[in-house]
């Protein structure tokens, strides 16, 4: 047989259950705050950010020296990747994919560069004459084509490459986040 409550304790219960339900109320009403930017140690950059591959043959190294084993072989100059750390003269990326390693950092370039949709391989997408979905046709782009960033209003991209310049539509590009202004 359980204990009866004292009326003061039901009392002091309720209070407390309707303090918890109101501060719930507001946690979920409040906006947390944006998390603070982190700087790379190296560079004074922000982290993560992204970049483009140099060369047509990097290295992505398990660890930060050349002494740690290559896993892989980039083949494709231009590719967007995002940093993601510094050590020294390295710098650690993922690709589209989401595989990471280590890379030296004068085989990146600051060129801010997008790879159309890598994960709807075949499909096509396509470039407008202008940022708007009523615009004229100017190509379709294939899933994985690169072009270079020239600038991005949050929702839209204007891309370029060998034998196309126009907008397409922000996501459905990797190399530029999501409501990112580029300029």
């Amino acid at each position: 047989m359980q204990p009866i409550p004292r009326p003061s304790l039901v009392r002091s219960m309720a209070r407390f259950l309707r303090f918890a339900l109101t501060a719930a109320a507001l946690a979920c009403a409040t906006p947390a705050p944006a998390a603070p930017q982190q700087i790379g140690p190296v560079t004074g950059l922000p982290l993560p950010r992204f970049a483009s591959l140099k060369s047509d043959r990097v290295n992505l190294r398990e660890g930060p020296s050349k002494d740690h084993r290559t896993i892989w072989i980039f083949e494709r100059a231009g590719l967007p990747v995002e940093i993601t750390a510094e050590f020294d003269i390295w710098r650690r990326i993922r690709d589209s994919e989401g595989s990471e390693g280590w890379v030296l950092h004068s085989l990146l370039s600051g060129r801010r560069t997008g790879l159309v949709a890598p994960w709807k391989k075949g499909d096509t997408f396509p470039l407008r004459t202008t940022p708007s979905p009523d615009a004229p046709l100017r190509a379709q782009l294939q899933s994985g084509v690169i072009g270079t960033i020239k600038s991005c209003s949050g929702t839209w991209c204007r891309l370029a490459g060998e034998g196309f310049d126009g907008w397409i539509e922000q996501d459905k590009l990797w190399g530029v986040y999501p409501g990112e202004k580029v300029e």
